[in-house]
């Protein structure tokens, strides 16, 4: 950290250099191998594809900047933007920690535990993943044991649930008006799955924000 520079500006500083260096290392693999193997893609099937899905992309990019940074506060958010898994890892992790050392995101100490937490996830992550890739054949046939099939499926689902029970404890009157809404969604709209919540999550919260300030100025909080 630079002499009179604070917290905040040097997690800034760091954030903007470090995810710059990250896009241009996610950039360098596919133009090295190009080069490597003197190819390219097909430039007109590369286009069409980028047309159809990076409108969306863009959407839930602007969403969940809104969402979550000021959930994750600014270290946590540049961290779990890099790394991914926003959703279901690192903001889980994040808020458990701001919850269990009772402070905010928005103030300094917040920022330092959410920006722990958030490298511990994704240390812990890494390092899941590298005994997983040794132990992939000896383990194979036991994770794909019939039995196991379900507790699997219920894993992501188990997480939120434990988290939300915290939350939902505590704000009961809150949390109301989101648990029916995404309810009927999820019913009514069955094609709703795991793969939507990118978009869900960051439409459950505003739906929240939006539903608590009405409440709030009916004098209902």
């Amino acid at each position: 950290m630079k002499k009179n520079q604070s917290y905040i500006d040097s997690v800034h500083s760091a954030g903007r250099r470090w995810n710059i260096f990250v896009m241009l290392m996610l950039f360098a693999y596919p133009i090295a191998a190009g080069l490597i193997y003197h190819t390219a893609p097909d430039w007109h099937g590369f286009v069409l594809g980028l047309l159809a899905t990076a409108p969306m992309y863009w959407a839930v990019a602007v969403v969940e900047t809104i969402t979550y940074v000021p959930m994750l506060g600014a270290g946590g958010s540049y961290l779990s933007f890099v790394t991914g898994n926003i959703s279901n890892l690192k903001l889980p992790v994040a808020l458990n920690a701001l919850e269990q050392a009772d402070v905010k995101a928005s103030s300094e100490e917040g920022e330092v535990i959410s920006t722990i937490a958030s490298a511990v996830s994704s240390i812990v992550t890494t390092l899941i993943i590298v005994l997983g890739v040794i132990l992939i054949r000896p383990l194979t046939p036991v994770l794909n044991a019939p039995v196991l099939a379900p507790a699997f499926a219920q894993m992501v689902p188990a997480l939120f649930g434990a988290l939300g029970t915290v939350f939902i404890a505590k704000n009961v009157k809150i949390s109301i008006a989101p648990l029916i809404l995404m309810l009927a969604l999820f019913i009514a709209v069955p094609a709703l799955n795991a793969s939507t919540v990118g978009i869900m999550v960051p439409v459950g919260v505003l739906f929240t924000l939006g539903i608590s300030r009405l409440m709030y100025k009916r004098g209902m909080l």
